[in-house]
């Protein structure tokens, strides 16, 4: 059994696959302690989590626990995971790596030093649907990928005082497309690797108080491949969620994020598919769709405690860091007006 620490409870994430470790014992994973920042939200929710509260994070590391899962405000990433990594802990780290580059490096610096086993904790990684899109592709059955559109959406706007939560001040978080955009930037990089150049349209269209809130962003690689994420969080409902377009065929997914999967749905329709060129028809995946987002989060319990078991890292620290460097090439690209570089440096500035 894999004692863990929660180290910030920020993230409400944790409490979905935490909770799922708390009430699912088989998944060899118990939650002893958590920290927190904020005394007053240590106090509140870590019952949710059996866990005991902890006033240090010194003391929790201290307390016999074999790995940490940092569920923190975003500033605090760097920090927490220095601290995590000298004392000799394999770490979970929930998205996004970090606000700024130089945070990322540290981190990066302070798992390698240290020689401890650390993941990133993204969900589109580990969702079933998303893996078999990744077998698809790998697989060359349906042809050479020509164009590939991820819609990703949050409806944020109907969430009553969502611009008073951390995740819209920027000493802690940056803004909302800092904070959400990382998820289908990640899943593209997960697919094809690193892109070459990245342009990129930000705007606030609803709260100005809720920053970001809309933006549309195309990635090239160098063999021409146009990738094209939408990230809208002011969407109320959604269907399709992603899209690849290869020279011998096509897959489309649907209800692949939480306003995606918020409505009900026509009976039987399919949530992943793909056509072959001279096939009749479609070809239902047989996966189904979650019934909820919140489903999508719970279902990280199995692929985390396999991680904290001694699987694989779900995302290691230096792609975690890639995915931080384009997040913040998109900035550059939409301040600028134009198509920047991966490679620019200017990012270090941001």
């Amino acid at each position: 059994m894999k004692k863990v620490g929660i180290l910030g409870l920020a993230h409400g994430h944790v409490f979905a696959f935490g909770g799922e470790w708390v009430a699912h014992p088989e998944y060899g994973v118990q939650i002893t302690g958590a920290w927190d920042h904020d005394a007053a939200r240590l106090e509140k929710e870590a019952p949710r989590l059996k866990a005991k509260p902890f006033d240090t994070v010194e003391a929790l590391l201290q307390s016999g626990i074999d790995a940490v899962v940092v569920a923190s405000e975003t500033a605090y990433h760097a920090e927490l995971v220095e601290k995590a990594a000298a004392a000799k802990k394999d770490i979970i780290l929930y998205k996004p790596m970090a606000l700024t580059m130089a945070e990322a490096d540290r981190i990066v610096e302070a798992v390698n030093k240290n020689g401890v086993r650390f993941t990133m904790g993204w969900q589109m990684r580990v969702d079933p649907q998303n893996v078999k899109i990744r077998e698809l592709i790998a697989s060359g059955e349906l042809g050479k990928v020509c164009l590939y559109r991820r819609r990703h959406a949050l409806s944020t706007h109907v969430w009553d005082g969502f611009e008073n939560t951390w995740h819209n001040d920027p000493r802690l978080n940056r803004d909302i497309f800092a904070d959400d955009s990382s998820h289908p930037i990640d899943m593209m990089q997960w697919l094809f690797g690193m892109p070459e150049s990245v342009t990129c349209e930000m705007s606030t269209m609803v709260n100005p108080r809720v920053v970001n809130d809309n933006a549309v962003i195309l990635f090239r690689y160098p063999n021409g491949l146009i990738c094209e994420i939408s990230c809208c969080f002011t969407c109320s409902a959604s269907e399709i969620t992603t899209e690849v377009y290869l020279d011998h065929g096509s897959i489309q997914q649907y209800f692949g994020d939480n306003p995606g999967c918020r409505l009900p749905r026509i009976a039987g329709m399919p949530g992943l598919k793909w056509y072959r060129e001279g096939d009749a028809d479609w070809t239902d995946s047989g996966i189904p769709s979650p019934a909820g987002h919140g489903q999508r989060l719970s279902d990280q319990a199995r692929p985390f405690a396999d991680f904290l078991n001694g699987g694989e890292p779900i995302c290691t620290a230096e792609e975690g860091r890639n995915d931080l460097r384009l997040v913040l090439c998109c900035y550059l690209a939409a301040m600028g007006g134009k198509r920047v570089s991966v490679d620019d440096d200017r990012v270090y500035k941001l």
